[in-house]
């Protein structure tokens, strides 16, 4: 890769306004985002806040699992029965496939790449939400929570959201895996292969053109690693980008009123016009 160049010139206008225009609407906005080489930050907007993260709320939740599979407490080999668990319909393939039962690194490997909320269950039953939490606290993560397991069906006894993360710590958890600092170098690159895998590429990663089913080794010497999260009303991604020029860690939450298509749309376009301007600044 060449030497990187200075990138003070480039903006985050139109994502301003994209955003700006969200809130005005009553949508909450929080986005941050980290210059890797600089260790600065580029771009920050209630980034303190704390909001509902959806299945992003599973990074934590895959550290945990690759921290105790290096520290030798679970076995990657393990084999977990679908039947241990509640049947959820949620998101996901392995409630559609024939396979009863998986081992642990299978199931993180449907966590990461689609989101499988039947796997990520059966993650967290093995290891327990007590042991994501802890882990979640020694990452100094004070305003994120892993709250519950994926559901069909919430209701008043169940905690309102899966997960909740600011965006400010998003950005810092992503720049720790590729940095080697989450856990250890060993749990960093296991995480990170995982994530490697993700195949929802359209929020922000619309804009990389990466293969959504095959972008681990890409030819213009993009590095790329994202998880995103969606549920009624919310719509989050946080990862990591790097090209020639910098090195980027990125998060966005956006929660509106789903109220119809348009608003959607509008919250989706958002993501995509902070992808655009993401590629500018490393490229």
């Amino acid at each position: 890769m060449p030497r990187r160049a200075a990138v003070g010139r480039r903006t985050f206008t139109s994502t301003l306004k994209a955003l700006d225009d969200l809130a005005q609407a009553g949508a909450k906005v929080s986005v941050r985002i980290n210059d890797l080489d600089r260790g600065s930050t580029v771009l920050r907007g209630d980034d303190f806040v704390t909001l509902p993260v959806a299945g992003l709320g599973m990074v934590p939740l895959l550290i945990e699992v690759a921290a105790a599979i290096e520290a030798g407490t679970l076995d990657p080999l393990e084999i977990i029965d679908r039947s241990s668990i509640e049947r959820v319909e949620v998101g996901g393939v392995w409630q559609h496939l024939k396979a009863p039962a998986l081992p642990v690194v299978d199931l993180a490997v449907l966590a990461a790449s689609s989101g499988d909320a039947a796997a990520s269950n059966a993650l967290i039953n093995r290891v327990g939400l007590p042991a994501v939490r802890a882990r979640i606290e020694q990452l100094g993560m004070s305003h994120s929570a892993l709250l519950d397991r994926f559901r069909d069906h919430r209701g008043p006894d169940d905690a309102p959201q899966v997960a909740l993360g600011s965006t400010r710590e998003l950005a810092q958890m992503f720049a720790a895996l590729v940095n080697s600092e989450a856990v250890t170098a060993g749990v960093s690159a296991q995480v990170a292969e995982w994530l490697s895998l993700n195949q929802d590429l359209s929020l922000v990663a619309s804009a990389t053109g990466l293969d959504p089913f095959a972008h681990f080794n890409d030819e213009h010497g993009l590095l790329f690693i994202n998880k995103t999260g969606r549920d009624d009303g919310i719509r989050v991604e946080a990862g990591v980008l790097a090209g020639p020029r910098a090195g980027v860690a990125y998060a966005l939450i956006v929660c509106f009123d789903d109220l119809s298509i348009m608003h959607r749309l509008r919250a989706h376009e958002a993501f995509r016009t902070l992808g655009v301007e993401l590629m500018e600044y490393v490229f």
